[in-house]
C-alpha cells in the first residue's frame, strides 16, 4: 500500500507540474501578446513618442482658446423634429433613429435640403463677434449624409440634394479669412443609411437596408471619408470623433492613420478601442471640479437639440451661457457652445442674440478668460476664479456672480502679498487689505455688468492658499 501511495502521489505531482508548466507559458504569450498589442496602440497613435513639451506646444492654442462653436447641421433639419405629422422624441439630428424611419424614406428629405441662404462668411463673423476662437461643424452625422463632396459615396451635398455644392469649402476659406481655426466633426462608428453602419448603441437595424459587416463599413466608407475631410480643406485643427459604439481597437487602427494627414491636428476621446484622444468630451453638463490632469471640453446646446427642431423654444439664457463658460473656464476647460440651423442655412435668431451679448461681455472682460487656468480655490461662494501665472506675480480674475451688499469682497484662504487690485471693465483701482480669513477687497455699491463682474486682482507669487474643506457643487455653477 505504501508503495503504491508512493507512486500515486508521483503521478499526482507530476501532472500538477506539467498544468503548472502550462498555465506558466499561457501566462506569457498572454503577456506577450499584451505587449504587441500595448506596442501596435503606440505605432498607430501618431503621437504615442510625443514628449511634454511637444504635447504642450500643439495644445497650445487649444488651451488658450477657451471657447468654440460647435454646428450641428444636415438633412435632418428638414424634417426639424416632424414625421408623419407628429413630433418624435429627443434630439433633432436623432430624428431618422427616434422616428425608426426607413433609409428609402430618410434619403427624400434630402431632396427639400436646399440651404440658399447658407452664407459662411456670415457664421465665421458670428462665431468671431462671440469671442469664439475655433469652429467644429457635422461633416458627417449619425444619418450619413455628408455635407462634402465624397467620392466614396452619393450620399452627400452634391449628389442628393438640389443645393448640389460643398458646404465645408467655403466655410473653411471664411474661417482662414477671420483667423478661427476649422475643426471638423466624423460620426465613426454609427452611420443609419450605409450597410454595415452602428445603428445605436445595441446595434439593432430597423431597416434590413442597415444590415452589412461593420468592419467593411469602415474600411469602404468611414476611413476614406476621414482621408477626404483631411485632405480637400487646408488646415483642419481638430478631429471630433462621435460615437464610438462598436469601434474595437481594430477598427480604430484602420482609423488611425488617416490623422497624419494633419499635421498637429487634436483628437477627442470618442474614437474607441481605448484610444484616449487628446481631450475629454463631457456632454452638457460641467464637472463639478474640472477633469484634473486632463485637457477637457464641455459641449452644451442653448436649447435643448443640437439638430434643428422647429418647436424647440427653451432657450438658456444670456446670463446663464455666460456663467457657464466663466464656469468652466476656472476649471481648466473649454466651451464648444453649439447652434442648430436650418435647412435653408440660416442660425437661429435666438442663438444669434445670445452670441452676440456673450460677444458684447467678451470685448470688456476676454482677458479673464482666454489663456488663464483653471482657479486655485476650491470653492467660491460668491462666483467662480481664473488665473495667469507669471515668474514673480499671479494675476487672479474674481468672476463675481453674488455682487457683496455690504461692499466687502472676501478672497477666503488667500495669504499673498496684494501688489494691484482693480475693476477689469474700465480699470479703476480698488482698495484690498489683509484678513485672517484671507484678502478682503473693497468694492462699488453696484457691479458694473448685469451678468458676471470682473475684478483684477494681482499678487506676489507664487501662490499661496489655505483651502477650504468644502469643494465646489457636483454638477455645473
Amino acid at each position: 500500500m505504501e508503495e503504491l501511495s508512493m507512486v500515486t502521489s508521483k503521478q499526482f505531482f507530476g501532472r500538477h507540474s506539467l498544468c503548472a508548466i502550462v498555465s506558466l507559458l499561457i501566462v506569457l504569450c498572454v503577456s506577450g501578446l499584451v505587449k504587441v498589442q500595448a506596442a501596435e496602440a503606440k505605432s498607430s497613435w501618431p503621437y504615442a513618442d510625443e514628449t511634454k513639451q511637444q504635447r504642450d506646444a500643439r495644445m497650445k492654442w487649444w488651451r488658450e482658446a477657451r471657447f468654440g462653436m460647435f454646428i450641428h447641421w444636415g438633412v435632418y433639419s428638414v424634417p426639424a423634429g416632424m414625421y408623419k405629422d407628429k413630433r418624435i422624441r429627443g434630439i433633432g439630428e436623432w430624428i431618422m433613429k427616434h422616428g425608426e424611419i426607413p433609409v428609402a424614406e430618410y434619403k427624400k428629405f434630402a431632396k427639400q435640403f436646399n440651404p440658399v441662404k447658407y452664407d459662411p462668411d456670415a457664421w465665421v463673423r458670428l462665431a468671431k463677434t462671440a469671442g469664439m476662437k475655433y469652429l467644429v461643424i457635422t461633416a458627417k452625422h449619425h444619418d450619413g449624409f455628408a455635407l462634402f463632396d465624397s467620392k466614396v459615396t452619393d450620399w452627400d451635398i452634391v449628389d442628393a440634394t438640389p443645393y448640389g455644392k460643398d458646404l465645408l469649402k467655403p466655410l473653411a476659406l471664411a474661417c482662414r479669412k477671420h483667423g478661427i481655426k476649422l475643426g471638423l466633426y466624423y460620426s465613426q462608428a454609427q452611420d443609419w443609411c450605409h450597410p454595415g453602419g452602428r445603428t445605436g448603441s445595441k446595434g439593432k437595424p430597423w431597416d434590413k437596408a442597415q444590415k452589412g459587416d461593420m468592419n467593411e463599413y469602415v474600411r469602404k466608407i468611414a476611413v476614406p471619408q476621414v482621408k477626404e475631410i483631411l485632405t480637400n480643406y487646408g488646415d483642419i485643427a481638430i478631429l471630433w470623433w462621435d460615437t464610438s459604439w462598436g469601434i474595437d481597437r481594430k477598427k480604430a487602427d484602420m482609423l488611425q492613420p488617416p490623422i497624419r494627414l494633419q499635421d498637429g491636428i487634436i483628437t477627442n476621446n470618442r474614437l474607441g478601442g481605448d484610444y484616449e484622444g487628446d481631450f475629454g468630451t463631457p456632454e452638457q453638463k460641467i464637472p463639478a471640479t474640472g477633469m484634473p490632469g486632463r485637457d477637457w471640453e464641455t459641449c452644451m446646446t442653448m436649447n435643448g437639440t443640437w439638430g434643428y427642431k422647429s418647436y424647440d423654444h427653451k432657450w438658456k439664457s444670456t446670463e446663464k451661457l455666460i456663467k457657464n463658460l466663466v464656469d468652466i473656464a476656472s476649471k481648466g476647460g473649454n466651451y464648444l457652445l453649439n447652434v442648430g440651423p436650418t435647412s435653408l442655412g440660416e442660425i437661429p435668431q435666438p442663438s444669434i442674440e445670445r452670441l452676440k451679448e456673450i460677444g458684447l461681455w467678451i470685448k470688456v472682460n476676454g482677458e479673464a478668460i482666454y489663456a488663464t487656468t483653471a482657479s486655485p480655490f476650491s470653492k467660491l461662494t460668491w462666483g467662480r476664479c481664473t488665473k495667469k501665472v507669471r515668474d514673480k506675480a499671479v494675476t487672479l480674475y474674481l468672476h463675481v456672480f453674488d455682487w457683496p451688499e455690504d461692499g466687502k469682497l472676501l478672497v477666503p484662504g488667500l495669504q499673498n502679498q496684494v501688489l494691484r487690485t482693480s475693476m477689469l471693465a474700465d480699470g479703476r483701482l480698488l482698495r484690498a487689505g489683509e484678513h485672517k480669513t484671507g484678502v478682503i477687497i473693497n468694492v462699488p455699491d453696484k457691479p458694473l455688468d448685469q451678468y458676471v463682474t470682473v475684478i483684477k486682482l494681482e499678487v506676489k507669487g507664487p501662490l499661496n492658499v489655505k483651502q477650504a474643506k468644502k469643494q465646489q457643487k457636483e454638477v455645473g455653477v
